[in-house]
């Protein structure tokens, strides 16, 4: 086994095993060795991650190593357009991919594995759905234990293309987790532009350890025509109280509406929630914008499309 632990350990937490491994204390690295762990374990910015690879140029560290830092970047913080538009570079070491020389790959299957992964969302970039499905599936072929990596991409657009077809209805009836009175989507959205559904459980740790930043965010959204709408998807009597503890310890107000899923056609399975945290966002007509993880990228993108005032959190704390 190679000392980087392979592609599985890449794509399921590279950086993890860049801290766990490498030399004994007892054996120094040298300059060009500590110049590679540097640039691989970099995940602080750009800049920094550009400024480690000068320094690994600078002691003749080579290309191949340096492309492989440069994924393994983007992959930790999954940056899939940044992915794709390594694909040149993958192409070009396609044939002359030393193993020897790798710092992350077990074998060549691995390294080729990857760069049909890359070629496949590439593909995605442009749209293009066929040549996604063919390079992914080779990449499944050349190394399928690493099929836990690819399979959320694959999961992703199935996903898109069952919610062209959804239409979230806005009539029907739900209960305010907090009052127990009867509400439903239309009297949330009023006359705002979108309707943000954010599915999440006291019994979720992440969604516990991020309530506070949840609630900053919905009173933002709220006060850019955005209305927000919190669903328990489940409807035990027992998490109904422990959600209403969780938002009686928050010690502030309250933002947004906070509802019960309903038990007949719940709107968490129209939607397909099958974890939380999940955020819908859906147009005035009941729409699908956007489905998936509150981290995502293309959520902020979506939010942006209803209203341009609205920016990512990180993003306002630049002004």
């Amino acid at each position: 086994m190679h000392p980087r632990a392979a592609f599985a350990g890449l794509l399921l937490g590279a950086s993890s095993l860049i801290a766990q491994e490498g030399p004994p204390p007892e054996s120094p690295l040298s300059p060009k060795e500590d110049a590679v762990e540097q640039m691989l374990s970099e995940r602080e910015s750009p800049e920094a991650l550009q400024k480690a690879i000068k320094t690994a140029r600078d002691l003749k560290v080579s290309e191949q190593v340096i492309l492989e830092a440069r994924f393994l970047f983007h992959v930790d913080r999954a940056e899939d357009k940044e992915i794709a538009a390594l694909l040149p570079d993958f192409l070009a070491f396609k044939d002359k991919f030393s193993l020897e020389d790798s710092e992350t790959f077990a074998g060549v299957d691995d390294w080729l594995a990857v760069t049909e992964y890359v070629q496949a969302l590439a593909a995605l970039e442009k749209g293009d759905k066929d040549g996604f499905k063919r390079h992914i599936t080779e990449a499944f072929w050349l190394s399928p234990r690493q099929g836990a990596a690819f399979a959320p991409h694959i999961d992703r657009i199935r996903l898109m293309d069952a919610m062209k077809v959804v239409r979230v209805d806005f009539g029907k009836g739900y209960t305010d987790t907090l009052t127990g009175q009867p509400t439903d989507f239309g009297k949330i959205i009023g006359t705002r532009k979108g309707l943000l559904l954010h599915f999440w459980s006291p019994w979720s740790q992440e969604c516990e350890a991020t309530l506070a930043d949840f609630l900053i965010s919905a009173e933002y959204l709220s006060a850019n025509d955005v209305a927000v709408a919190s669903v328990l998807p489940e409807t035990s009597a027992k998490v109904i109280a422990d959600a209403k503890t969780m938002l009686s310890a928050a010690g502030k107000k309250i933002s947004g509406s906070w509802i019960v899923d309903s038990k007949s056609n719940p709107v968490s399975a129209q939607l397909k929630v099958q974890s939380v945290p999940v955020v819908v966002l859906v147009s005035p007509d009941g729409a699908v914008l956007f489905n998936g993880h509150p981290t995502d990228e293309e959520f902020w993108k979506s939010l942006g499309k209803i209203n341009p005032a609205i920016v990512r959190p990180e993003m306002r704390g630049r002004d």
